[in-house]
């Protein structure tokens, strides 16, 4: 019977083991010190413009990111270390890493799509697939 109930739950709240390792990932945030934990939360919010698009990625790329935030933070790197000095160029050199389910890829091979299209109507064929 708690089969059915999990089943049940998964299907209105989502994957639970997804939503174990989300607290997981919060529960390690915390345990951040402060300036590295506001660097992180400065990086999650970017990535949910930017990131992973999937569940599964996004996941992914948080358990990476707190991973090098912890890391640097027992070794004694700075924040600006970790980051560098243009943090919008390391979170999208970041992100790059996770590629999977992101809107924009998804967007860009829309746009490819369509020009493609667009370029094979003006020449009376069908257009080259991308």
């Amino acid at each position: 019977m708690a089969t059915g109930w999990t089943k049940l739950i998964e299907t209105v709240y989502g994957p639970l083991e997804q939503k174990r390792r989300w607290w997981r990932y919060k529960a390690r945030k915390e345990e951040l010190p402060a300036s590295y934990r506001t660097a992180v939360d400065a990086l999650e919010r970017y990535s949910h413009y930017f990131g992973g698009g999937t569940a599964e990625g996004g996941l992914a790329m948080l358990d990476d990111l707190i991973d090098l935030f912890e890391q640097g933070a027992a070794s004694g790197t700075t924040v600006r270390e970790i980051v560098g000095d243009d943090p919008v160029e390391f979170a999208d050199a970041f992100l790059r890493n996770y590629p999977q389910g992101q809107w924009i890829v998804r967007e860009r091979e829309r746009l490819s799509s369509a020009i493609d299209r667009a370029a094979g109507e003006e020449a009376g064929t069908e257009g080259t697939p991308r």
